[in-house]
């Protein structure tokens, strides 16, 4: 009998259609639900808990750490969610895998692991048909693990990007451009409702995306209200396209989490690299233009703000049927975290308070 499983579910549940039925086997179960940055979207609301992996909310992390059964549904579990040393993953769990693509099944993360090759949908309904134990119990300890961690990593981009979803409409589509605001979107942006969209480039896109995706998702929903938070860098790869959200008159709201540095790569080559930055500051040869005139040239309206918590200036611009810019400005030097360490599989930046003890201990017990 396993006394603490989890349901991890990826991009590929969405894909078969299975959305509203891991909902019905997390209401019916209690199970603790996880995902992986591609379906953050899957589980909002009081079922949310984080996402796996690399830049992973940390509870979800030392959930994963304890749980002794892994129900992974149409996730790939790619390095960024396994790391380098597959025994590092779910150390102390059996390993359930149900996957549509054989070619992801071939390789193996545990070598005791039970493999399913079938539809996520149709695997969630056979589930869903049998007895499950419920999990209230470990379920509740999750959540009180949550709570007690809440904002404690908490830097200048996760407050930025709860401001933002503290301004959103219920249902809202956002879509998010690759880069450090991809990962604190996945990590701190909570949607109201849970019809709402998240799409993230993750693996499907390069950074610009955001964007291209922004546009493609506005038409698709007849020039339907979107919002697309990007970053300076991804911006300017495909700047041009703010001709087409005018000439098309989509009311897509753009924000800009604007560092003036290609925040993910020199953040890297600050921890990894001694400081020898390449082509990602003004000193190494990347340099940023004034976001507001550009996007007022295209005829756009824009503002920048020197702060986030200037933003609620803007709520009028969020809720009419025209394009807009925000730009917001961010220090230099905004990190990213928490990040598990490649080498060590620890997480970083390492705490060891009373808050931290207190949060595992409950997971332990």
């Amino acid at each position: 009998m396993y006394r603490k499983p989890i349901l991890l579910v990826g991009n590929g549940a969405r894909s078969a259609g299975a959305a509203d039925l891991i909902y019905q086997f997390a209401k019916k179960t209690n199970i603790p639900v996880l995902t992986t940055m591609n379906a953050v979207d899957l589980v909002q609301d009081e079922m949310r808990i984080g996402f796996i992996g690399t830049y992973g909310n940390r509870v979800a992390n030392m959930i994963l750490a304890e749980t002794d059964l892994v129900i992974s549904v149409g996730a790939r579990l790619g390095l960024r969610q396994i790391g380098n040393k597959r025994e590092r993953f779910a150390p102390k769990a059996k390993l359930i895998r149900v996957d549509i693509d054989q070619n992801e099944l071939s390789r193996s993360i545990k070598d005791d692991e039970e493999k399913h090759l079938v539809d996520a949908a149709d695997f969630l309904r056979e589930l869903l048909s049998k007895d499950f134990p419920d999990c209230s119990e470990w379920r509740k300890h999750c959540i009180e693990a949550k709570n007690i961690l809440d904002g404690k990593d908490n830097l200048i981009g996760n407050d930025v990007i709860e401001k933002i979803g503290s301004l959103l409409p219920y249902n809202p589509i956002v879509t998010v451009d690759v880069g450090q605001n991809m990962c604190w979107c996945a990590q701190s942006l909570v949607l109201k409702g849970k019809e709402g969209r998240i799409l993230i480039g993750g693996s499907y896109g390069s950074m610009g995306c955001g964007l291209p995706y922004a546009i493609g998702a506005s038409i698709s929903r007849n020039n339907g209200l979107t919002f697309c938070i990007t970053g300076d860098g991804g911006l300017q790869m495909n700047i041009q396209e703010l001709e087409t959200v005018v000439r098309e008159k989509l009311p897509i709201k753009i924000f800009v989490l604007n560092n003036h540095v290609l925040g993910k790569i020199s953040e890297i080559q600050f921890g990894s690299y001694g400081c020898r930055y390449a082509q990602t500051t003004a000193a190494s040869g990347y340099t940023v233009p004034d976001f507001e005139k550009i996007a007022m040239a295209y005829g756009i309206k824009a503002k920048t703000l020197s702060s986030y918590v200037e933003l609620d200036s803007c709520i009028g611009w969020l809720e009419d049927n025209e394009p807009c810019l925000i730009n917001i400005t961010l220090p230099e030097d905004t990190l990213l975290i928490p990040k598990v360490k490649w080498e060590t599989g620890k997480m970083l930046p390492e705490i060891e308070d009373e808050l931290q003890i207190m949060a595992e201990n409950i997971l332990k017990s």
